[in-house]
């Protein structure tokens, strides 16, 4: 069983034994959002199935999140707030059902973002309680340069299967949590954007600059070694307990700017050997949508 990362060997060897087993491929496009299915339409490693960021991992856009207002029946409530707001994890199972995934079978999630967007996919079906889920190391960048097949053709439909709900196996963490324990040393929240937009200095996408009072940064980029590869867990764990500074690691909570790219650091953390990370899905996109929230610059 994998649970953070494969190679591409590894992946290779379970293919050739016959081992069950579903591959995603998670790329995507914040700036064109229809752009990521057709690169997986004109590449993908060979019966690999689309995980679209926008319909399969998050709830319909504009749905307002947990303490907003919505008519819908409970199972289409999103679990969070901000740009890309979870769906609930009974919804989430029924689309994984829909697509033939299994209990049983090992999950492999790759993307061509640096490990950016399958990361949403790897910690979601933590949440929904599989624990058999990891990220292709380099992602398709590496299955190619390793003389990987790809493909461009259209995949058969899989069989409607019956993806049963387990324990959570993650920590969603919810804005009140967060703002409640504001100055408390007993959480670190950690802020995945750029230094840039960390700062406030520039904001493309949420309507306030800025970033929640006492986070640290750390870049997601900041995990991938020059080949698209995540660093070596030794200089992972160096990196981070300097970031940390002797605070508690099992108080940090990750976000970014919509519950996305904060997910590469949780990654890169238990790749680490750290214990159980939070994860503040709404980020900064649901944090800043309310004005009597603090917010820091510089």
């Amino acid at each position: 069983m994998y649970t953070t990362l494969i190679s591409v060997e590894q992946l290779k060897a379970l293919q050739a034994a016959g081992t069950p087993l579903m591959v995603f491929d998670c790329t995507f496009d914040l700036s064109r959002p229809h752009a990521g299915e057709q690169q997986y339409r004109d590449a993908h490693i060979p019966g690999a199935v689309y995980a679209n960021l926008d319909t399969a991992l998050s709830a319909p856009h504009g749905a307002p999140g947990k303490g907003g207002t919505v008519i819908a029946a409970e199972m289409g409530l999103p679990a969070s707030g901000g740009r890309h707001p979870l769906p609930s994890r009974e919804r989430f199972a029924e689309w994984l059902s829909s697509v033939g995934f299994r209990n049983d079978m090992q999950a492999v999630v790759y993307d061509r973002n640096g490990l950016n967007y399958c990361g949403r996919l790897w910690w979601m079906l933590q949440w929904v309680g599989h624990e058999a889920v990891a990220v292709l190391d380099g992602g398709l960048q590496a299955w190619q340069a390793s003389g990987g097949e790809v493909t461009g053709r259209e995949e058969p439909s899989h069989f409607q299967s019956n993806f049963v709900l387990g324990p959570e196996r993650v920590r969603l963490v919810a804005t009140d949590t967060v703002l409640k324990r504001l100055g408390d040393t007993g959480q670190t929240v950690i802020d995945a954007r750029a230094a840039p937009r960390y700062r406030g200095e520039v904001e493309p996408l949420d309507p306030v600059a800025g970033h929640i009072p006492g986070a640290l940064n750390r870049p997601f980029a900041e995990n991938l070694s020059p080949d698209g590869r995540l660093k070596p867990a030794a200089q992972l764990r160096q990196e981070f307990d300097a970031l940390l500074g002797g605070r508690d690691p099992a108080g940090v909570v990750h976000q970014c700017g919509s519950g996305v790219s904060a997910l590469p650091n949780l990654l890169a953390m238990r790749v680490a050997g750290y214990d159980l990370t939070g994860l503040y899905a709404g980020s900064w996109s649901e944090w800043c949508s309310d004005a009597a929230r603090p917010v820091t610059k510089g």
